[in-house]
């Protein structure tokens, strides 16, 4: 059994999706900082200073100081950051969308497969029933 995990483990396949799961953890990050950093900041200003990541709908606020007895945090519904998050979404969307052009590009159109040896076979007979 371990040899058989050692086998299925070493494939190219297992492999590959390895190295693609942890290099898309890498690009999501960089994505995110961008979008968060970057893209974020620029939509906030043209909406007049706006800082998405703040709001808010608040259900109940806090009560009491912080750190001290009988402090209640605030409950809210945070849409600000699930805004930032639907961004980010786009936009690693869009990025993966470019890769994918970008390799199809480098690669050219694969050629056309040819017929089967069966499809040979039946197009022959075919043709043969034709005449």
């Amino acid at each position: 059994m371990l040899k058989e995990f050692k086998d299925f483990i070493m494939t190219g396949n297992v492999i590959d999706f390895a190295i693609a799961v942890i290099l898309a953890g890498a690009v999501g990050l960089v994505v995110n900082g961008f979008v968060q950093d970057i893209i974020m900041p620029v939509v906030g200003h043209l909406a007049g200073g706006m800082d998405f990541s703040e709001l808010r709908h608040v259900l109940s606020p806090a009560q009491g100081a912080e750190g001290t007895e009988g402090y209640v945090a605030e409950n809210a519904i945070r849409w600000g950051k699930w805004l930032n998050t639907i961004f980010s979404l786009i936009t690693v969307g869009f990025v993966l969308f470019m890769l994918g052009k970008a390799k199809i590009k480098a690669m050219g159109a694969a050629p056309a497969p040819g017929p089967t040896p069966d499809q040979s076979l039946l197009t022959e007979i075919r043709d043969s029933l034709n005449k």
